[in-house]
Formats: structure tokens, sequence, C-alpha cells
């Protein structure tokens, strides 16, 4: 009896021991593109290659919509989000026309903290903004939004985008065609993983295609300029969670050390090998790190 109860204890104490010992971990989750699945893994390597954290991952969580709530909930802790998309689809508040992107990351990074407490550190770079383009073989000669508008009065123009793009106030569709008095034949809902195979097909017309997007230079798209600024600044920017970076006091400093390590041609290239060398987002992320200097071999 006298060794079961000491069998018994010895147990206890085990599993109190390893309950002590198990680290708590950093979630960080992305959306569901390529660039949004290299991310999260160029932020944990780094973190676990400059720290002792534990990080998990939750691969293509879903879009702001889903992305936010997850954030403000707990559910993640931290992912890269887009200056111009808190500033709109979140806070809804309005740009202005040529605002720099400096007033855009501090308006957002108050918003987060005031509504949310949540942060946004400094930025990585580089900027994926929207861009409409079109296959070479329309013809368009369109340069700006602008001249697109006068082809879509002229012909027949489906354009083609995410169903999120639709749904979204501030920086969506029904917004974008006021601004620019577009008048489409027909618009379609793509999943946006396959909306560029759709515009060099010739299913649709038009997408609005990410600025960093290698599916441009694969497909050789044209590409136009948002000449009414109607688009605010959407540079890549890491977003966590207060209560994390008081958890983990060591990685506000860590994450800021990526401020300004990746460029838009750094980003391409990633995004590349994913798309089209069909490279995982894992690999592509740490190979890059190491590249650069940011990580040992």
């Amino acid at each position: 009896m006298l060794r079961r109860r000491i069998g018994i204890i010895f147990v206890a104490l085990l599993f109190l021991l390893s309950a002590c010992g198990k680290k708590e971990e950093i979630v960080i989750s992305g959306k569901p593109w390529t660039e949004q699945f290299i991310l999260p893994y160029i932020l944990g390597h780094y973190i676990e290659g400059k720290t002792d954290y534990d990080v998990v991952y939750k691969e293509g969580l879903g879009e702001v919509a889903i992305m936010t709530p997850a954030l403000d909930k707990g559910d993640i802790d931290l992912y890269v989000e887009y200056t111009g998309t808190g500033l709109k689809d979140v806070l809804k508040e309005e740009s202005e026309a040529g605002e720099s992107a400096e007033s855009v990351y501090e308006r957002v990074k108050k918003g987060y903290e005031e509504q949310f407490e949540v942060t946004w550190l400094e930025p990585l770079g580089f900027e994926n903004g929207y861009t409409l383009a079109y296959s070479k073989d329309n013809a368009y000669d369109a340069q700006t939004y602008s001249d697109i508008a006068a082809v879509s009065r002229e012909k027949n123009v489906v354009f083609g985008a995410p169903h999120a793009f639709y749904e979204r106030k501030g920086d969506g569709y029904e917004d974008l065609a006021e601004v620019y008095d577009f008048s489409f034949s027909q618009t379609k809902s793509l999943d946006p993983n396959v909306m560029y195979e759709a515009v060099k097909s010739g299913e649709v017309d038009l997408i609005p295609a990410f600025t960093t997007d290698s599916r441009i230079q694969l497909f050789d798209l044209g590409t136009t300029k948002d000449d009414l600024a109607f688009f605010p600044k959407y540079d890549a920017v890491p977003v966590v969670r207060q209560e994390t970076l008081e958890k983990f006091p060591e990685l506000e400093k860590t994450l800021n050390e990526l401020a300004g390590q990746i460029t838009e041609e750094d980003m391409l290239k990633m995004n590349a090998r994913v798309d089209i060398d069909q490279e995982r987002p894992e690999d592509v992320a740490r190979e890059f790190l190491i590249e650069k200097g940011l990580i040992a071999n």
C-alpha cells in the first residue's frame, strides 16, 4: 500500500513538473494566399532563431474579417496585415488622396491599440498594393484606372475578383466602381488563387491584382496605375496582441529587427518560388532569412 501511494505521488509530481515546464507558444497565422503563406514562416523562423520562444502556425486562416476577430479574441497572437486594409476594412476610416504611408501607419496603429489592444510593429519594407491587370491580348493599351474606365464604357469588359473584394467597404468593388465610373458588362467572383489564370485564359478581362504577385510577370499581364489615388498605402506590417508582447518580453524588439528587411523585389521572388517553382513556403522563408544573414544556417 505504501509503495502504491509513493508511486501515485511520484506520478503526480512528474505531471506537475511537466505542466510547469511546458513553454507557452506564439501562434502565428496568415491569409489564404501565397504571400501570406510565406510571411508567417519568416516571422516564426526569425523568432525561433533569435529567442527561446516556441512558435505554432495556423496557415491560411482567412481574410481580414476572420483574422481581426481571431487576433482580438486571442485565437492567434500575430500576423502580417497591410496598413490600407487596416484603415479601411477594419477601422472603417477613409484615406485622403495622396496620403503618405507614415500617416496611414500612424492612424492604424493608434486605432488598433484603442479598439483591440493590438499594436502594429515596424513595417517590413514592402508595399503590396492593387493594380488592375489585364491580358495584353486584349490590346487595351491602358496605363491608368481612368483609361480602363474609358474602355469599360466602350467595350464589353468582364471584371473578376475574389468574393471578399465585392464585400469590402471603403476599398472594395462598389466604392472603386463609383469613384472611377466603371461600366463593366459583367462581374464574376473568383478564387484568389485562380483569378490570374482566369484573366490570362480570357474567362475575365480584368482583375484587381496584387503588385507583389509573381503571376503578373508569369502571365505577362498589363498593369495600370491608380491615378485618382483611390487605394491607400498597403505597407506590410506585423500586428500583434499587446498581451502577447507582455507575455513574451523579447518579442517586440526581435520582430522590429525585421523592419525594412523585405523589399518588393524580395517578395516577388519568394512568391515566384512558391507559385511557379512549387517550393514550400516554409523552405522559401527560411532560405530567405539565411541568405539575408538574418538567421544562421
